[in-house]
């Protein structure tokens, strides 16, 4: 009786290669793919069809798009989280929602193994292997080319000679994709000094005059986009199919990888860094400065958390009730002026704003204090500072 498994596959060359091999290894192969918002009706079609022609013995497509934000992408908009300052965990924020419903997928199958084409150089294989033990130990875990360190020719060797003619000679990048950004892998990433030239981006400048954008939030979430009310889905479709047309939202992250050594990719998020950039100027608006210091902290960590595969700490849920409580009053609207490759977020408006004309105006007018109140509040700020100093052989320099 041949071995059941589930493949998470999303049709590039390393999980097209695990089919027929795992076939060769006796195994019943069933391959999975879920969609993140990186592939359209079409493109999940021709996956189907592909996986199938490898091999395998029936397909499953699940879209878990509205699960990803309401679970995911929700909360790294309220935590305005850039990893290292710079990437929004566009491919690394996926994993865990993928590997859910890859398990979700075998147990409906009663299969005793899953399977997944990630390397041994890279976060993936980490991410899939942490979910599937922890939630499923039952389970046997196969990694293809991981655990036999088989490289791209070999792979390509190998699908040639069962017959499949597919051109991977032509893919010179290696692109994930999906709803909250794309990353781009490529020779130019593996060197310190190395960027990405126009061609490996997957949107181009096609619109070149300015144009101001307005992204309306509700307690928090994108709501609406140039008046138009949306649900946050939506919002981020229309802001992306609008920002991908100025080539907006390239770099390169450099970080500190979950296997311990620096890593760099190259991304291109036009909707999330618009999204969050915008968010974060209307939170400066209407958070008070301790809400403001507290979420930068639990943000950065939070973002670790869900970088490093560690979204199954109860921590993280601590973390997103307090996120979540502080976007009651992050209501309101934000313009953003687009331009080729680049974007400024230019002010707000809500019914929220803290920075409220009835009480002064920083650096012109004052209206809830007296020159004498100031007076005396810096005398009682500076007196610990006078005690100490007055006591302390320490000068300053």
């Amino acid at each position: 009786m041949k071995k059941k498994i589930v493949l998470a596959f999303s049709g590039g060359l390393d999980t097209s290669f695990c089919v027929p091999w795992l076939k060769e290894q006796g195994y019943e192969v069933h391959t999975a793919l879920v969609n993140t918002g990186g592939f359209s009706q079409k493109e999940e079609e021709s996956i189907r069809k592909k996986a199938l022609a490898l091999g395998a013995k029936t397909h499953t497509c699940s879209n878990i798009v509205e699960q990803y934000y309401n679970k995911g992408i929700k909360y790294l908009i309220f935590g305005n989280i850039l990893k290292n300052a710079t990437y929004p965990l566009s491919v690394s924020s996926e994993r865990f929602f993928q590997g859910m419903e890859v398990l979700k997928i075998a147990r409906k199958k009663n299969a005793g193994f899953v399977a997944h084409g990630s390397t041994g150089a890279g976060n993936d294989q980490v991410r899939f292997d942490l979910i599937f033990d922890v939630l499923a130990p039952d389970i046997q875990i196969v990694a293809p080319v991981r655990d036999n360190n088989f490289q791209r020719k070999f792979e390509i060797g190998y699908l040639k000679s069962k017959g499949f003619s597919f051109s991977w000679e032509k893919s010179k990048y290696s692109i994930n994709q999906g709803i909250w950004g794309t990353s781009i892998g490529g020779t130019e990433t593996l060197h310190s000094d190395g960027w990405l030239p126009e061609e490996a981006y997957p949107h181009h400048v096609t619109e070149k005059e300015e144009r101001i954008l307005s992204i309306d939030f509700t307690k928090g979430e994108p709501s609406g986009v140039d008046g138009k009310s949306m649900n946050p889905v939506e919002a981020i479709r229309k802001i992306a199919s609008i920002a991908n047309k100025y080539g907006i939202g390239r770099d390169i992250h450099t970080g500190d990888t979950i296997i311990g050594i620096k890593g760099r990719v190259g991304f291109e998020a036009a909707a999330p860094l618009i999204i969050i950039k915008a968010h974060h100027l209307l939170e400066k608006h209407v958070l008070v400065k301790g809400q403001l210091n507290w979420k930068d902290h639990i943000s950065a960590y939070y973002g670790q958390l869900m970088h490093e595969a560690q979204y199954l700490d109860p921590t993280a849920r601590d973390m997103e009730a307090f996120l979540e409580s502080t976007q009651k009053n992050v209501t309101g609207t934000v313009f953003v002026k687009l331009r080729p490759y680049c974007f400024q977020v230019l002010g707000c408006k809500s019914p929220y704003d803290l920075m409220n004309s009835r009480f002064g105006a920083y650096g012109e007018d004052n209206r809830s204090f007296t020159a004498q109140d100031i007076i005396g509040f810096t005398k009682v700020l500076s007196n610990p500072l006078k005690i100490y100093y007055s006591l302390s052989d320490k000068k300053l320099r």
